[in-house]
């Protein structure tokens, strides 16, 4: 067993239920794995293969499902390469270098080149956008747009709503459920499959536990890339208003898109990301 999972039935069932989802993904895929230092990146290509590259990188406690509708919308007009994050439930290696470090961004540029991928647009979801503008900030000349949402390190994380979510889960099954609302902000009878997941998850998943390392200003005025960045008002991880209000403030060709009552998880925008990355492409 893998010591990001707290048992070996958990990561089963993780691991099996992530394997039903890739079977189920909507339009024809390839599955790549990617030898790297830190250990194998699994992938899930699809798109014509003359079309623009972009990287989709998921959030914390998530894998490449979460990109499965929108990747289909995203897949007309791009070669969509949806990456495993290393040492999250996916099946990428179960590596965690520290974030404060040039390492996640060493790992990016090996999946890249394993890929046969130079410049490409990136696009990040929660800790996937820490991700992706990290390697934004450090690797500038590989990144030709750069699209986040809900992204970590702009905004101050929101630690007391976090730490409210995160005591539901001593109320027995009701709490995990109620836990897992409060964090992602769905409620629509219509995301109870994506619920289940996520509570599945958790259960057997250990997330990171360091702290993200906030961007300067500096960083952010670096960014000369096309930049589109979606925050929900009512996000329970990250102040959406901060982050809203700083890149407004620094990011040059930066495009804020707030979306009213919706929480930290945002789904469906494939259409979205689609049209800024065709405008980006110019």
């Amino acid at each position: 067993m893998s010591a990001i999972y707290r048992s070996p039935a958990g990561e089963r069932a993780i691991r099996d239920r992530y394997r039903r989802d890739l079977a189920d993904w909507p339009v024809p895929v390839e599955h790549r794995r990617v030898p790297t230092r830190q250990g194998q990146t699994f992938t899930v290509v699809c798109g014509p293969r003359d079309a623009p590259p972009i990287v989709l990188l998921h959030g914390s406690g998530a894998n490449t499902t979460l990109w499965r509708e929108d990747a289909a919308a995203l897949a007309r007009r791009h070669r969509v390469h949806c990456v495993d994050l290393i040492g999250e439930p996916g099946l990428s290696a179960p590596s965690r270098p520290p974030l404060d470090s040039d390492a996640l961004s060493a790992w990016l540029d090996e999946v890249l080149d394993g890929l046969g991928i130079d410049g490409t647009a990136l696009v990040g979801a929660s800790l996937g956008g820490w991700v992706a503008l990290d390697y934004a900030v450090r690797r500038p000349e590989r990144v030709r747009a750069l699209a986040l949402l809900c992204p970590g390190g702009i905004g101050r994380p929101a630690t007391g709503r976090i730490l409210g979510a995160l005591l539901l889960r001593l109320f027995g099954a009701w709490g995990a459920r109620r836990s897992v609302r409060a964090m992602t902000g769905l409620r629509d009878p219509g995301h109870r499959e994506v619920l289940d997941s996520v509570q599945e998850t958790f259960a057997g998943f250990r997330p990171r536990t360091e702290r993200l390392p906030v961007f300067s200003d500096a960083d952010l005025r670096g960014l000369a890339m096309p930049t589109l960045v979606i925050v929900g008002d009512r996000d329970a991880m990250f102040d959406s208003r901060e982050t809203a209000r700083r890149v407004r403030a620094h990011v040059p060709r930066g495009t804020v898109t707030v979306l009213p009552g919706t929480g930290h998880a945002i789904l469906g925008q494939g259409e979205t990301l689609s049209v800024f990355l065709d405008e980006a492409a110019g």
